[in-house]
């Protein structure tokens, strides 16, 4: 952000690669619409309480942008800003995203997201994540952590 001081670049990288595999009670075609309707992901997606959003887009297309950026209060700007690479209807979406905190380039990331019907009303979620973690500015053991809780928050909205 402009005028805001960033620390300097300390040429570090942390390469890292996690999965998340959850299953949620709610069928295939409800879990795809929670990512596929952007009027549903921002409705669960980055939202809370403390968070203060100050952008909130979403073309869930190939070569389509999601860009998620707002405040914690009292804390710093996160934006978040992705790709989508490949969309296949009801099965998987690829995407590659960056982050930034308060301005400063944290992380770039692949995630691809797999999702299968585990009978009639139940779908299994495999989240991968590839990560690029910058100047020791992101952890990818909080970024794990982050994922698992955006997908807790996922399975309170589906029970809402």
């Amino acid at each position: 952000m402009p005028g805001t001081p960033q620390p300097a670049p300390t040429g570090s990288v942390v390469h890292s690669t996690f999965v998340v595999e959850r299953a949620f009670d709610h069928p295939l075609a409800r879990v795809w619409q929670a990512f596929a309707d952007p009027a549903q992901k921002h409705a669960w997606f980055g939202t809370s309480d403390d968070w203060t959003t100050v952008e909130d887009t979403d073309d869930f297309r190939v070569g389509g942008e999601a860009v998620s950026e707002g405040e914690f209060h009292g804390g710093p700007v996160s934006r978040y800003v992705a790709r989508y690479t490949d969309v296949v209807e009801q099965q998987r979406f690829v995407l590659t995203y960056d982050m930034w905190i308060d301005g400063t380039h944290i992380s770039t990331s692949v995630a691809t997201y797999e999702l299968a019907a585990d009978g009639p009303d139940r779908t299994t979620l495999r989240y991968t994540e590839q990560g690029t973690h910058l100047d020791g500015l992101d952890d990818p053991a909080q970024r794990e952590e982050g994922m698992r809780g955006i997908f807790d928050t996922l399975a309170a909205y589906l029970a809402g």
